[in-house]
């Protein structure tokens, strides 16, 4: 993957007023923070915000904050989008060091759902979790945790034990949190033993 580089400007003013500012001369607000330094505002020319933001790989990844000749590593924590433009409109930076042991939540993945007994047979996949929190290195986040449906039927659930995490990455959360589970769609649900007869009963009256 190649490296994603956000060249930052240090913003003079804060606030809303400055962030609308920032805004009106074609940025994108933000704050870095994190480690043993203070808070800095900062900005990123809106177009080449947009193209880091759309790669899919700079939300929850580490990548490159460049401040001109100075360089350092960053996680990209939290963006902000406008309700009705989905324009970015803030965005939190966290200083890292590239082998700092970290905890974030990376995206989960269904695979293989036309082998899933369950679905086939007319089941819903529920899921719990949209995003696992593991801990690892800053520069080992998986991209994503895929999850094989394969075999799995109806009243099966996949838990955070059962998930295949990369090497040198751990789930932060309990082993027997459900994740994802497959139940009976109310609409396929089979009438319960004795209904059958007792429709049948009630349709031979009325006639």
């Amino acid at each position: 993957m190649a490296e994603i580089v956000l060249n930052v400007e240090v913003r003079a003013q804060t606030g809303t007023g400055g962030a609308r500012a920032t805004r009106r001369s074609g940025m994108v607000p933000g704050v870095l923070y994190g480690g043993d330094k203070d808070p800095v505002a900062i900005a990123v020319k809106s177009n080449e915000f947009r193209k880091a933001l759309y790669t899919g790989k700079l939300l929850g990844h580490l990548v490159t904050l460049q401040h001109g000749s100075e360089r350092q590593p960053v996680i990209a924590k939290a963006i902000d989008m406008h309700p009705v433009t989905d324009e970015p409109w803030h965005f939190d930076l966290y200083r890292v060091d590239a082998h700092q042991q970290i905890k974030i939540e990376v995206p989960v993945h269904f695979a293989h759902q036309d082998e899933s007994p369950g679905l086939k047979r007319g089941g819903t996949l529920g899921v719990t979790l949209h995003t696992v929190t593991v801990s690892c290195h800053a520069d080992q986040i998986p991209e994503e945790i895929v999850i094989d449906l394969t075999g799995l039927d109806i009243g099966d659930s996949v838990r955070v034990s059962d998930l295949k995490l990369p090497a040198n990455v751990e789930a932060a959360l309990d082993a027997d949190t459900v994740v994802a589970s497959i139940a009976m769609s109310r609409t396929g649900a089979e009438p319960a033993e004795g209904e059958e007869g007792e429709a049948a009963a009630a349709e031979g009256g009325e006639a």
